[in-house]
């Protein structure tokens, strides 16, 4: 039997009787609190919407992008990525409020992830086609654009391109890239 020296011990026993003194913690536990998860899904599912309006005023009223059908395509796939990013991090949020164990509305985000890559390309190819006819300013924006929604689409449904904070850049140093949170969302539901 061991004794407990002191108050604030406590006895954890196993093969041998070892004595253990509660320290108080002198540092905030390891990962983000609850709270601090809450406003980071709040934030990431407010910006991802914000850059809807945003980007459509940056790019075609400040930089002054023409209004073509290649353009205007190449940014609305962009801005479809955008919306359902936004989505996926607003009900993220809702299932940690909720304690859920299963994201909710995660069949419109399977559909997403397999109607999205027809819609991708399609806007690819139309932008391609549009670049080749009128080169220049009416038709290679639209071609980003479309490229940047690929780009969007990897990084929600298979692999997070994204990284915005040290964790995530630090983990992208040591371990190399991850697969994205709702690809992992998806997989779970199977």
């Amino acid at each position: 039997m061991c004794a407990l020296p002191g108050a604030g011990a406590r006895r954890v026993c196993g093969r041998r009787c070892v004595i253990v003194r509660d320290v108080p913690r002198t540092h905030p536990p390891a990962g983000p609190t609850r709270e601090a998860a809450r406003r980071r899904l709040r934030s990431l599912a407010g910006w991802e919407l914000l850059n809807v309006p945003l980007q459509a005023w940056l790019w075609f009223r400040v930089v002054d992008v023409p209004l073509t059908a290649a353009n205007i395509a190449g940014f609305g796939s962009v801005a479809a990525l955008l919306v359902v990013g936004a989505a996926y991090w607003a009900l993220k949020l809702r299932q940690l409020r909720l304690g859920r164990s299963r994201l909710p509305g995660l069949r419109h985000f399977a559909t997403a992830r397999a109607a999205l890559p027809v819609l991708l390309v399609a806007v690819l190819a139309a932008c391609a086609v549009a670049a080749v006819r009128t080169p220049g300013a009416q038709s290679y924006p639209g071609l980003a654009f479309g490229i940047f929604a690929v780009l969007e689409y990897v990084n929600y449904f298979h692999v997070q391109l994204m990284h915005d904070n040290r964790a995530d850049l630090r983990r992208l140093a040591t371990v190399g890239f991850r697969r994205a949170h709702l690809a992992r969302d998806l997989r779970a539901a199977r």
